[in-house]
């Protein structure tokens, strides 16, 4: 089963239906963007609420079997950093790195029980380039690195892999926040220069679901933007 988190917009949402069209089991966390199309794979999860993802696993149990986690759920309070809001920091760190470790941790027990799991962390060229106006995006990205190399050493004997995918600009998601004139500046530093089709991300994951050899590393899918 394939669970993926942030999946009611842009690349989770792309993952999600990505699945459901080959035919595979898996279902999406949501919690503000409601979904229109595929409503039984939706469940409505906070996942900074521990006891919501608590509840959810409680209630089906039975159907976590051979578990792959996606962690595409993300959030960026734009800012420089003299002129970030406190709030909207915590926030940020909120969504992307404690909902994060919600899931890997309350989900890890049954993989660890199965002797299997696949726990893949969704984070971003942004603080390896050190983007401008992204503290907050840039320092709850960049935390999952450190995570994803403690959860890969602690489970490893286990069967569990878990690994990031940097991603860089991509035509969908976030994309479409950014005015054009930034925009192309964005694309004219990428060598590449254009913007990453979606079909790259889940070419990786599918990888990283396969390979059983392949853990507590990051796999960088940005154009060669650096």
């Amino acid at each position: 089963m394939i669970i993926i988190t942030g999946a009611s917009r842009g690349i989770g949402k792309y993952l999600l239906e990505h699945y459901i069209e080959k035919d595979t089991e898996v279902i999406g966390f949501y919690r503000n963007t409601l979904p229109v199309d595929h409503l039984s794979n939706y469940y409505r999860v906070n996942i900074v609420d521990e006891s919501e993802i608590e509840t959810f696993i409680y209630n089906h149990n039975k159907r976590l079997r051979n578990v792959i986690l996606i962690n595409a759920a993300g959030l960026n309070c734009g800012g420089f950093t003299h002129k970030a809001n406190t709030a909207d920091w915590k926030r940020t760190f909120e969504v992307n790195t404690d909902g994060t470790f919600y899931m890997i941790k309350h989900l890890l027990p049954i993989m660890r029980t199965q002797n299997f799991g696949r726990i893949i962390n969704i984070s971003s060229v942004v603080p390896q380039i050190g983007a401008l106006g992204n503290v907050a995006y840039a320092a709850s990205k960049s935390a999952l690195w450190g995570l994803t190399k403690v959860v890969a050493n602690e489970n490893a004997s286990k069967g569990i892999t878990a690994n990031c995918l940097n991603l860089g600009y991509f035509n969908i998601g976030m994309i479409s926040t950014i005015p054009k004139g930034i925009l192309d500046d964005i694309i004219k530093a990428i060598p590449l220069k254009r913007l990453g089709n979606p079909i790259n991300i889940v070419n990786a994951i599918n990888f990283l679901i396969e390979s059983d050899y392949v853990t507590g590393t990051s796999i960088d899918i940005n154009g060669g933007r650096y």
